[in-house]
């Protein structure tokens, strides 16, 4: 059973619940870290959750995405799941933004990164059914379509305010 460490507004540690508790609770603030992986052409990489997955199976979603694990920071957490879900290591993380998920089943404090990358990915098959990259034009296209997690359509738009800001 995994334990998440539950946060206040501010982001400091206030407790601990299970995962199971914390989905399905959203008073139950918790911290998430994500990664997008781009190639050398600008393609974003995305993982098509497993049909196994509590929360939106079969669709489409950030390259990585997982929970800090108790005293864990959003870094080593974000270079920790990119090597479990797609075995891609070494590689240094730049730093996107911070940003606050809020919805009916969970609330999840969320830092983002992004890494370019054009080196092999072995998804992990537990929890990963496909990944391929995606042109941007392409995402931008098959947004609200249903093909993609909500949590995604946040997170890229996130993204392409941060892109157009640079």
């Amino acid at each position: 059973m995994e334990i998440f460490e539950i946060v206040n507004e501010s982001g400091e540690v206030i407790g601990t619940a299970p995962r199971n508790k914390c989905h399905g609770d959203p008073s139950l603030v918790h911290r998430a870290a994500h990664v997008l992986v781009f190639n050398g052409a600008g393609e974003l990489l995305l993982q098509l959750r497993s049909m196994d997955k509590d929360i939106q199976p079969g669709r489409w979603d950030t390259s990585v995405g997982g929970h800090l694990a108790p005293g864990e920071d959003y870094e080593t957490a974000a270079a920790r799941e990119m090597a479990e879900e797609l075995g891609i290591t070494g590689i240094k993380l730049n730093y996107l933004y911070d940003y606050p998920l809020r919805n009916e089943v969970e609330s999840e404090n969320i830092r983002s990164f992004y890494v370019i990358y054009d080196g092999p990915v072995r998804h992990q098959p537990e929890e990963i059914d496909e990944v391929r990259f995606w042109s941007l034009k392409d995402v931008r296209l098959a947004l609200g379509t249903g093909v993609f997690t909500p949590n995604f359509e946040q997170e890229f738009g996130l993204y392409e305010k941060w892109e157009g800001a640079r």
